[in-house]
């Protein structure tokens, strides 16, 4: 592992993205096991990113092919649903912390799972990306590859975490304010939308 691909995927990690602002919400809602358990989904939405790496599809997906769209509107339909839903009195990722005690650990992790699986952008930084730091000629199970994406695991969680903890430390603050917690779901949710036109419309 050299020192750049470390440093590029800790800048990847800290940008702000759907998982940093599930893990950010799941943490006030719930406090910091919650956000961890958001972290960890987050985290382990990339194993199906790398298993498509080393299974060598990235001439379907970059060439535009039905599981490319599939996935990507999938990932388009599912953001503007967790949203939407945050402009509602009601929804998955409320911020009230009403259902923190009856969502399961499972369930949070699994929609985690899911932001990260239905992000096909993440799929195309690891062919973009990834392959610059591989030997040509590598066989079906590219040792270095797992290596590198297991690197980049460890890496998101540890970032994950933070924001987990950062959300936990604003719990009370913004739990307190009422005026707060409904702007702030507001702005989760007017983020979550703008990640779905993105991805609508991104180039492919």
């Amino acid at each position: 592992m050299t020192p750049e691909f470390l440093v590029t995927s800790i800048v990847v990690a800290l940008i702000p993205g759907t998982g940093v602002v599930y893990t950010l919400s799941s943490a006030i809602a719930g406090g910091v096991r919650r956000g961890l358990y958001a972290a960890a989904g987050g985290t382990l939405g990339i194993l199906p990113h790398i298993a498509a790496a080393l299974l060598g599809l990235s001439g379907i997906l970059q060439t535009g092919a039905t599981l490319f769209e599939l996935i990507r509107w999938a990932g388009v339909g599912y953001l503007l649903y967790l949203g939407l839903s945050l402009f509602r009195d009601s929804g998955p990722m409320r911020l009230d912390g009403a259902d923190g005690a009856a969502t399961s650990a499972a369930a949070i992790m699994r929609r985690g799972v899911l932001l990260n699986l239905l992000n096909p952008k993440l799929t195309l930084f690891f062919f973009a990306f990834l392959p610059q730091f591989l030997e040509p000629g590598a066989g079906l199970v590219d040792v270095r590859l797992v290596a590198l994406g297991a690197v980049f695991m460890l890496v998101t969680f540890v970032v994950f975490a933070g924001y987990a903890y950062l959300g936990a430390a604003l719990r009370d603050r913004v739990l307190g304010a009422p005026v707060v917690r409904r702007w702030l779901e507001r702005t989760v949710g007017a983020v979550l939308i703008a990640f779905a036109a993105r991805l609508a419309v991104g180039d492919r």
